[in-house]
């Protein structure tokens, strides 16, 4: 049914309604609306949806079919304003998009709009999602709440070592080396492992929730940015449990200006941390950011992971030349070659000398290619001890933690 048709019969009341610039532009909706619907459909124009969601007519509407092109996009203030009134009445929205842009879909759905098709529509989808919309919910299930971490503001401070781990270029594993050394740590010894505590200090895209499949929460975001109110019971809140053996403060569920948090709350939040555990394990973001120097300071070591490549070269020397301006203290680092050539390749390996001789840089830590498995792990939100324990990436992540380990150990003792 178009729009020189009538909008309404007594028989056929309106049960869905197109609404777009032109509808010729989306011929095979019509005819999918047709086939799902038959006369119980209108269309409307941008202008006239309000106005019509006003009407009696439009007292059996169970959904508009919201319309869009790349030409609407300068319209989202108007298309928005269509979804509110429709959600205002209990009128569910389907988005229909051609050539839209990812940022545009996204404004629109967390506006309210309900489902989304991509136009061309794939086969029978629209009738499987007016099938859908029909379907008796069920009950949900009670969401179980997730179990705080207990932590005592009256216990002794255990001054835990800081380790930091930041990337130098995208995808050189530095979250990989975080969340498998925290947990290798947290689990080096059966019978007296040390307390370990994994900060994602990635406020914008951080993913060790994913690596961990742990839900992020609310209590995140409420943590590090009202830190003069953190206390032992509010932190121990924002943490989450895994195996019962590893406390990880994921990064907040929405993205966040990463100058919402200034260096006196990372401050705090570390001296938290560092309070009520041996290790704390924080996986930085790969920009320099304001609190980048509180980390770098209060660090014990700070890791910098890079690979064999031009980009990764080119930012550790930028990395040294902003350390060395600012006085800040650059021989923390240590560098951390992912990747790295096999002892057999002898010729991979006279590259990572050279690299390390040009940049005048120590390359202490090789780490070798685990391959596939190392991201089906990953995604698979479990650490390579679990997953993976016999691939050579986690061994030598093991023999890491071990070596830190040893090192706080005999440290301890001398003290």
């Amino acid at each position: 049914m178009t729009s020189s048709e009538p909008i309404q019969t007594e028989q056929s009341p309106i049960l869905a309604c197109t609404i777009c610039r032109d509808v010729q532009n989306f011929e095979l909706l019509i005819v999918d609306m047709e086939e799902a619907l038959g006369e119980q459909w209108g269309d409307l124009g941008f202008e006239d949806a309000i106005p019509f969601m006003e009407q009696p007519e439009a007292a059996h509407l169970e959904f508009i079919a919201l319309a869009i092109d790349d030409m609407d996009e300068d319209n989202l203030a108007e298309l928005t304003n269509i979804i509110s009134a429709a959600r205002e009445r209990n009128i569910r929205t389907l988005l229909i998009a051609e050539d839209v842009t990812p940022a545009s879909l996204h404004h629109l759905l967390r506006q309210g709009a309900n489902e989304f098709i991509p136009y061309p529509l794939p086969p029978g989808e629209l009738q499987n999602v007016i099938d859908k919309m029909h379907a008796v919910e069920p009950e949900p299930e009670p969401v179980p709440q997730q179990a705080t971490v207990s932590l005592s503001s009256a216990a002794e401070s255990r001054e835990g070592v800081l380790i930091a781990v930041q990337g130098l270029a995208g995808g050189t594993g530095a979250t990989t080396l975080a969340v498998n050394l925290a947990w290798e740590l947290a689990t080096i010894d059966k019978k007296n492992s040390p307390t370990v505590c994994l900060l994602d200090f990635d406020l914008q895209f951080g993913s060790v929730s994913t690596f961990l499949d742990l839900p992020r929460q609310d209590a995140a975001f409420e943590v590090i940015t009202d830190t003069e109110a953190l206390d032992s019971e509010s932190f121990g809140q924002a943490l989450q449990t895994y195996q019962e053996k590893l406390h990880v403060l994921t990064s907040p569920p929405d993205i966040i200006p990463m100058d919402l948090v200034s260096p006196e709350d990372v401050e705090r939040v570390v001296g938290m941390a560092r309070r009520h555990y041996d290790y704390v394990i924080v996986d930085m973001p790969s920009t320099l950011v304001q609190w980048s120097e509180v980390v770098l300071n209060a660090a014990h070591v700070y890791f910098a992971t890079m690979e064999i490549d031009m980009r990764s070269a080119q930012n550790a020397m930028r990395l040294k030349r902003a350390l060395q301006a600012e006085d800040l203290p650059f021989e923390k680092l240590r560098y951390v070659m992912n990747r790295a050539p096999k002892f057999t390749d002898l010729s991979g390996k006279s590259r990572v000398k050279r690299l390390s001789e040009s940049l005048g840089i120590s390359i202490d830590v090789h780490l070798p290619d685990g391959g596939k498995p190392i991201a089906a792990a990953s995604d698979h939100g479990e650490p390579l001890a679990l997953n993976v324990p016999k691939n050579p990436l986690r061994k030598e992540i093991s023999k890491l933690a071990v070596s830190l380990h040893e090192l706080d150990q005999s440290d301890d003792k001398a003290a």
